[in-house]
Parts: structure tokens; C-alpha cells; sequence
């Protein structure tokens, strides 16, 4: 008897011990917005992040890619001159603007930038966000 309260004393003190840490209430990050930037690619691109910080946690983020002209990557990116040239090339590209959309909105839902999953085919979009999200979470490191 002795043998099994024993066992069950220390299950609940190990239970109690990993609930408390999954229940931790501290946050590194201050409140706040704050702007990341990634480096430039090979073609002069780079992304830039928005994220809002609320309760020290990521409440919300935006994620914005601009081309070395100046003009963002929207619906028009992958287009010359406004014509599709290359159905090939725009769909790829294309697939790089969703896949902007997509990591901002999975790392609002998850938190945590490891938690985001890579968009096949998107590689270079998210070496950039991760990049522009770490630039702005060192902004608000407490």
C-alpha cells in the first residue's frame, strides 16, 4: 500500500510540475508594434513585417514582400507590363504571394515563428519572413 501511494504521490507531483510550466504567464516581448526587415535576395527583394505584440504574445502579424523597384508583390507580381508572359513563371510567383498571406496567418494562430510550416515552392518567402519576423521580435525582447 505504502509502495503504491508512494507511486502515485510522485505521478502527482510530476503532473503538477509540467502543468505549471505550460502555465506560465511570463512573456519576453513588450507591447507594441514593431517593423522587421530581411536582407535583400539576389534580385534586390526583401520582406518586411509587421508584427503586433499585445499581453507580451503576437497578436497579430503582416508581411509584405517589395521587389527592387519599389512596387510590392501583389497579383500584378510575375506580370510584364501587365500581361501574363510566362503562365509558368506567374504561377510560381503567385505562389510566393499566397504563401506571404499564409505565414503571417499561421503565425498569428501559433505564436511561435517555429511553428510555421514552409510553403513548398516558397522557399525564398520564407527564409524572408522568418528573417523580418526575428528582426522584429529582438525589437521586443524585454
Amino acid at each position: 500500500m505504502a509502495k503504491k501511494t508512494g507511486v502515485f504521490l510522485c505521478s502527482l507531483l510530476l503532473v503538477l510540475a509540467l502543468i505549471s510550466g505550460c502555465g506560465s504567464s511570463s512573456s519576453s516581448y513588450k507591447d507594441g508594434v514593431f517593423i522587421g526587415k530581411s536582407t535583400e535576395d539576389d534580385r534586390g527583394a526583401y520582406g518586411e513585417v509587421t508584427l503586433t505584440i499585445k499581453s507580451g504574445e503576437i497578436a497579430g502579424c503582416q508581411f509584405v514582400t517589395w521587389q527592387k523597384d519599389g512596387s510590392v508583390k501583389d497579383e500584378e507580381y510575375g506580370k510584364v507590363n501587365g500581361v501574363i508572359a510566362n503562365q509558368d513563371y506567374y504561377d510560381k510567383a503567385q505562389l510566393a504571394v499566397t504563401a506571404m498571406a499564409r505565414y503571417a496567418g499561421q503565425l498569428e494562430e501559433v505564436k511561435r515563428l517555429d511553428a510555421v510550416d514552409v510553403v513548398s515552392g516558397a522557399t525564398n518567402s520564407y527564409d524572408q519572413f522568418t528573417e523580418a519576423v526575428q528582426s522584429a521580435l529582438e525589437q521586443a525582447e524585454k
